[in-house]
């Protein structure tokens, strides 16, 4: 070969054949992409295989309307196909296994419902049974006896005998033609679909048709200065790679970069419009801390400010006369003081001239709220309201007039406070309470009742492991009050099984006879044929024989009650005048009664361990010593076991929430029901993929940080990506 400077230009291009040139490469890329795009977004419908009525089923039932959606419908575990048993090694012990071997005939046992298909399926070390119990014909017409077939499933035993029952079988030749992969992938799959033959092979083998239909390489979704600095395998290798991989090592690096990408899309989004909010959002500025704070603080608090609660503040009070506005996360366990810190910044609010507003979840929380800030403010001239749907005509039209004459500096509330006719002439401060438990467009609805943005400041109890609020409110920036007040005594959990309630009947009637109070909370109000779990009707009757009156006096609350019916039992426990409250969760949140000491939880296993730890919050609320006690059944399955176990060993709020990741998963992430995610998590698990979640945050800051609009010439892949991913969501990160 002549080196390069001897090599020789044998034509001369002019610039216009060059621009020529460039401009019909240019087309033809165009083309291409747009070929690859339409082809990706081809509906299920045409690929072989599929057809309409395949298709509808597809779409109900697994979201997959495109070759696309196909393509990333990721396997959710891989098993070992390398490993060929003979018949004489099965045994019941053994996981799924696969053995080569010939039918040598079929047979029907037993009668109408219990009618099954059996075949003898034999190699040379010896014979077992196969069992079909639907579909019987087809088996028979598929699987022709006398022919060798490949056999996959689980060893059972029935009546002494091995047997394998819906087993999958393949021929020797349809297995050559296969995609060559050592790791053979099992897709998720529906009774539905099961039931119109449309298993875990049938989907891979959907997905191998794809891939051999794709003669293109799929354009990268990322760019490549970012590829290559945190090495990571081609879109187009990995989205083959996961489904069809030719070892572990190949899946673990496509896995990897699956979870990448769609991780670090989500954190360059939240950090985005984290940085344009910032930047470009206007807040009222509060600039004094005036009388009404003051005299508040010098005179009306209840007790001294923990170090966690002086943090908070002052980080509230930087946000609020920065002139930007705040977006705030704070995170308290139950009885840390986060309604003591949220009036303080409510007082800010007033002091400063500006209406502020506090939003619950329920009825019994906002009035909870609405009486604790009252008694707080006592002597200070503030005028504060509650507005719930339980209001009167009267009541809710003096509030709309001080709302808009401006005279009412705090109100109050449940959903009602988003209701079309709740105008607020200078809102400045909006508070909401547990806000999980409110859709995204509700919180919306209360953010718009101004012209300018006011000041966000969202409060939870429920203590969010660190990966999770990384993804749940990364646009957030978050505050945590880590200590509890000064005199609480920890709350002693213990846990007994149904035959040891004597025991704590007994325990009951000593801690009433020191003139304590109890809860009991059940899962269910009426008894459940499908599940059998205590219910709070057969509760009342057991509790009315074992408490009976006049010595004892016992109040209900539920969901089903009409609200003046809550009011009232409420009030006779909170009185002191009923010894026992028997609830549902409705008493989950906002129920503050100091001489409560005793939360009885039945049938503790039916619950997650978040609602436990709530639960729980609701004693120790005073200065005596208080107690949890978990009843079960004394057959508890491991994760049950696990969770009863972490509840009695601590009360540590965060490391309750790492142990319910880890085991329940982060729940829904689907679209304006909790964070703004438009879509779930198609390959990457919040609970494991912490070190992940850090990683690309930590890129995505950096990217962020040296160009905030993604308007340079590098970043036109991210800004692509970013549109086709969240370009019809909504956005909602000024409103948390």
């Amino acid at each position: 070969m002549a080196p390069v400077a001897d090599l020789k230009v044998t034509s001369d291009i002019t610039s216009g054949e060059f621009q020529k040139m460039f401009t019909l490469g240019l087309q033809i890329f165009v083309q291409a992409l747009f070929y690859m795009t339409e082809f990706l977004e081809s509906n299920i419908t045409y690929l072989q295989g599929v057809g309409p009525k395949r298709a509808e089923l597809l779409s109900n039932e697994l979201n997959i309307n495109t070759f696309r959606n196909l393509l990333y419908f990721f396997p959710y575990k891989y098993i070992d196909r390398t490993k060929f048993y003979k018949v004489s090694e099965l045994d019941p012990d053994l996981p799924m296994v696969q053995v080569k071997g010939v039918i040598r005939n079929y047979y029907t046992e037993g009668h109408g419902k219990s009618k099954r298909l059996v075949a003898d399926f034999t190699d040379e070390t010896g014979t077992v049974k196969l069992v079909w119990f639907k579909g019987l014909k087809w088996v028979t017409t598929s699987y022709t006896a006398g022919n060798e077939f490949i056999m996959f499933g689980k060893p059972g035993v029935f009546n002494g005998i091995i047997n394998i029952i819906h087993p999958e079988l393949e021929t020797v030749e349809k297995k050559a033609e296969r995609l060559n992969s050592a790791l053979q992938a099992q897709y998720s799959s529906t009774e539905k679909l099961k039931n119109s033959f449309i298993t875990s092979k049938t989907v891979s083998k959907l997905v191998g048709t794809l891939l051999k239909q794709i003669n293109f390489r799929i354009a990268e979704t990322l760019p490549t200065y970012l590829t290559s600095k945190c090495n990571l395998m081609h879109i187009h290798d990995a989205l083959f790679k996961i489904h069809f991989p030719a070892n572990p090592q190949e899946l673990e690096k496509a896995r990897y970069r699956l979870k990448f990408e769609e991780l670090f899309y989500i954190q360059l989004n939240l950090l985005r419009y984290k940085s344009q909010r910032t930047s470009q959002v206007k807040g009222h500025k509060f600039s004094s801390v005036g009388d009404l704070f003051n005299q508040f603080y010098y005179k009306n608090l209840p007790f001294k400010l923990t170090e966690a609660q002086k943090r908070v503040v002052k980080e509230i009070r930087k946000d609020l006369g920065s002139g930007k506005q705040m977006n705030r996360l704070l995170q308290g366990d139950v009885g840390s003081g986060k309604t003591l810190v949220a009036l303080m910044a409510m007082l800010i609010a007033n002091d400063n001239d500006y209406q502020a507003c506090l939003m619950a979840p329920t009825e019994i929380l906002a009035g909870q709220h609405f009486q604790t800030i009252t008694k707080l403010l006592s002597g200070i001239n503030i005028e504060v309201k509650l507005l719930t749907g339980s209001s009167k005509k009267s009541e809710r039209n003096l509030i709309e007039n001080g709302l808009t004459e401006g005279s009412l500096n705090i109100l109050i509330g449940t959903h009602a406070l988003i209701e079309e006719n709740v105008k607020f002439k200078k809102l400045g401060l909006v508070i909401i309470d547990e806000q999980h438990r409110f859709g995204v467009a509700q919180r919306a609805r209360l953010w718009q009742k101004n012209t300018d943005p006011p000041h966000i400041l969202v409060m939870t109890a429920t203590p969010i492991p660190r990966t999770l609020a990384m993804t749940l409110y990364g646009d957030l920036d978050v505050s945590v009050i880590d200590e509890l007040p000064p005199g609480r005594v920890p709350i002693k959990t213990m846990h007994f099984t149904d035959p040891e309630r004597n025991k704590v009947f007994g325990f009951m009637r000593n801690q009433i006879r020191e003139g304590r109070q109890i809860y009991i909370v059940y899962p269910l109000i009426k008894e459940s044929e499908k599940m059998d779990y205590k219910d709070l009707e057969e509760g009342l009757e057991v509790i009315s024989a074992s408490f009976p009156p006049p010595d004892y006096c016992i109040s209900i609350v539920h969901g089903k009650m009409t609200p003046a019916n809550k009011e009232r039992s409420m009030a006779l426990f909170k009185e002191g005048q009923a010894h026992i409250m028997i609830a549902t969760t409705v008493i989950e949140v906002g129920v503050d009664i100091p001489n409560a000491t005793v939360m009885i939880v039945e049938s503790a296993e039916r619950f997650g361990l978040s609602q436990l730890h709530q639960l729980r919050g609701r004693v120790g609320r005073g200065a005596e010593q208080s107690y949890c006690v978990l009843m079960t059944s004394g057959n508890l399955s491991k994760e049950a076991a696990t969770r009863i176990e972490v509840m009695t060993r601590t009360t540590d709020g965060f490391e309750i929430a790492e142990t319910d990741l880890q085991l329940r998963g982060p729940g829904d992430l689907e679209g304006t029901q909790q964070s703004g995610i438009p879509f779930d998590l198609k390959i990457s698990n919040l609970a494991k993929d912490g070190q992940i979640i850090e990683y690309v945050r930590n890129i995505a800051s950096e990217i962020i940080e040296e160009d905030p609009g993604l308007i340079s010439a590098k970043n036109i892949t991210l800004t692509r990506e970013l549109k086709k991913l969240f370009g019809k969501a909504q956005v909602w990160s000024n409103i948390s």
